[in-house]
């Protein structure tokens, strides 16, 4: 008989970075298993080519713009989910920016304070405002995609690298805080992972090589093999598991 622990109908789940790569494949895949999703990045015209891609396969999503550096934009984003809906299961967080590429000692403070208001104060104030909606109804789940970067620096990557070691250590602060409330927090770190946002990476060829080399199963990721990790920590599978970093890296970290 096959299981149903997967099963997320009815619930309401949104998505940050939801328009392309990883945030893209946790919408959809949480959008097949029943979740009404909203997807959410700083482009409505962006969202909305998601969700309505993901409508005509006959699942069910809305598009809601949201920048997550901005707090107004996050206030806006949660009323409107008060209001639509009057309840959240699901906070994926997956929004993210790394402006500057280069030897930490030349990163500037524009650089500086754009990486840790979307990276930090975002995903901070993004898991209260979901937090808050959870504790009402006395449960909830929480996935904040932070990077292996979290665990070894990435080279010219110093500001991004320390922002996700952040999120690791912000993810463990709302498990314990927030599983009295029964609500849960998690945190997925990829590794090498094909997307634009990694373009960077993919365009060097020195650095893309050297990084392959260092993975056991000799290759990159694809966004959609991340997904299933987040369906697992945002699922009934994952009931007692709380406050947990797991790595999705290919072996890299090892």
């Amino acid at each position: 008989m096959a299981t149903n622990l997967f099963d997320l109908s009815g619930k309401i789940a949104l998505v940050s970075g939801a328009s392309r790569g990883i945030g893209e494949s946790i919408a959809r895949l949480l959008a097949e298993q029943g979740a009404h999703v909203i997807v959410s990045s700083r482009k409505q015209e962006d969202c909305e080519l998601v969700a309505s891609s993901i409508r005509e396969k006959g699942d069910s999503a809305e598009a809601v713009a949201c920048h997550v550096g901005n707090m107004d934009d996050i206030q806006a984003i949660f009323s409107h989910i008060r209001e639509a809906h009057g309840r959240l299961d699901i906070c994926v967080n997956n929004a993210a920016t790394n402006p500057y590429f280069g030897h930490v000692l030349d990163t500037d403070l524009g650089a500086f304070n754009k990486t840790v208001d979307v990276n930090v104060r975002g995903y901070f104030f993004m898991s209260i405002e979901a937090g808050k909606l959870m504790r009402e109804q006395g449960s909830g789940a929480i996935v904040n995609t932070a990077s292996i970067n979290a665990l070894q620096p990435g080279p010219m990557q110093g500001i991004y690298s320390i922002t996700k070691a952040a999120v690791v250590n912000m993810t463990r602060v709302f498990a314990k805080e927030c599983g009295p409330l029964g609500i849960r927090c998690n945190a997925l770190l990829p590794g090498l992972t094909r997307t634009k946002f990694a373009g960077a990476l993919f365009d060097n060829e020195d650095i893309y090589k050297e990084a392959v080399r260092t993975i056991p199963m000799g290759r990159h990721a694809e966004p959609d093999e991340m997904a299933g990790t987040v369906l697992y920590l945002v699922s009934d599978a994952s009931s007692y598991t709380n406050g947990e970093i797991i790595v999705v890296d290919g072996g890299l970290t090892t």
